[in-house]
């Protein structure tokens, strides 16, 4: 059973932000897939590895078209970018270095914050970015 699905509640109406969720929330449930059948930390560690680089890469994305057409809450968006990637980065080290286990609570809490901010601060953008005229 998945972690999350694709539904069109996920939907930000941008397509290119559209196919990038859908590839972060594959990525996601790789992750969960992982974890759940006791692969080993090398398996499970590159598959973070690449989730968070290609977050990381969609955030970049996300943010160089808000500068491009003047979002006014880019600053919020990109610190709300800035914290995951912190709290990530963290437990890929403690993961690294034996002090962290991926664990269904941290599923769990990678799972909500992708859902929650999609379907809250990535919508108002997709909003913003439909009336300068970017599907």
């Amino acid at each position: 059973m998945a972690l999350i699905t694709w539904n069109d509640s996920l939907s930000v109406k941008v397509k290119q932000f559209d196919d990038q969720h859908k590839k972060l929330v594959e990525m996601l449930n790789q992750l969960f897939d992982a974890m759940k059948a006791g692969k080993g930390s090398l398996v499970v560690g590159d598959i973070l590895k690449q989730l968070i680089a290609y977050t990381q890469t969609h955030f970049a994305a996300e943010e160089r078209l808000m500068k491009q057409y003047g979002y006014t809450d880019f600053e919020a968006h990109k610190k709300e970018h800035n914290a995951l990637v912190v709290q990530v980065l963290d437990l890929q080290k403690q993961f690294q270095d034996g002090k962290a286990v991926l664990t269904q609570n941290v599923m769990t809490f990678l799972r909500d914050w992708l859902s929650k901010h999609i379907q809250g601060d990535d919508k108002k953008y997709g909003i913003f970015f439909n009336g300068k005229g970017v599907m």
